[in-house]
């Protein structure tokens, strides 16, 4: 009997042996494929809008604007600004009579500049002083699929210091990240909204952070065995 016990309790160890160095070696072969290949790993996370800020540093007369400019509209009972679009790069501009510009729609963060200058340029073509100064990116958002399914409500209980989940109100799980300070919006489906990024590297570092997370909360389907 002694025997049979110092078998089994040997054989136990041996597995949890196993299954460590296993494990182990699974970490390693993740920081290895992250390491020597980031673009496939980052390639996940896409940039769906750019929004950026732009001081044209003159007052404007946005009825005039509206007149004479093209693809332009404006209604002052709805919104106080210009609404304002191009075609290359396709984006939306928001222009204020402070001479303070809003351009949103942009895939990248160059896409974004160039859109800025065309329609400061349209401002210039209808005889405002317009100039181009302190041009930021304010938000990037982006947007993945992990390809899996998730648990949002252990999620949500299990991270309640960051996470905000009512289904009746809306289906995705707001998480707050610390640092990088994002918002991700988390969906059962496994689709991910990343917003509040300054640079595209925040984006990138907010998915590093959160997929470990996500994978611990991944559904998995009745009657599946866990080894």
């Amino acid at each position: 009997m002694e025997i049979l016990l110092c078998e089994l309790l040997t054989f136990n160890l041996f597995c949890q042996m196993i299954i460590k160095e296993r494990f182990i070696f699974q970490c390693r072969l993740c920081m290895f494929y992250m390491y020597y290949f980031p673009a496939d790993w980052l390639h996940y996370v896409v940039p769906g809008n750019i929004v950026s800020t732009v001081n044209l540093d003159c007052k404007l007369d946005l009825k005039a604007i509206a007149l004479q400019a093209r693809n332009a509209e404006y209604n002052p009972k709805r919104f106080a600004a210009v609404i304002m679009r191009i075609r290359e790069p396709k984006t939306t501009a928001l222009i204020f009579a402070s001479g303070k510009m809003v351009c949103t729609g942009a895939k990248s963060e160059q896409q974004s500049k160039l859109a800025a200058r065309k329609y400061a340029r349209i401002i210039q073509k209808l005889g405002f002083p317009a100039k181009f100064k302190d041009f930021k990116i304010q938000n990037i958002v982006g947007s993945c699929d992990v390809k899996f399914p998730i648990r949002l409500e252990g999620l949500a209980y299990s991270h309640g210091a960051f996470s905000s989940y009512e289904p009746e109100l809306f289906p995705g799980l707001i998480y707050r990240m610390k640092q990088p300070k994002i918002v991700l919006l988390i969906f059962v489906s496994g689709k991910i909204v990343l917003t509040g990024a300054k640079v595209r590297d925040e984006t990138y570092a907010a998915f590093e952070n959160i997929y470990p997370v996500l994978t611990e909360f991944r559904k998995t389907q009745q009657g599946w065995k866990h080894c």
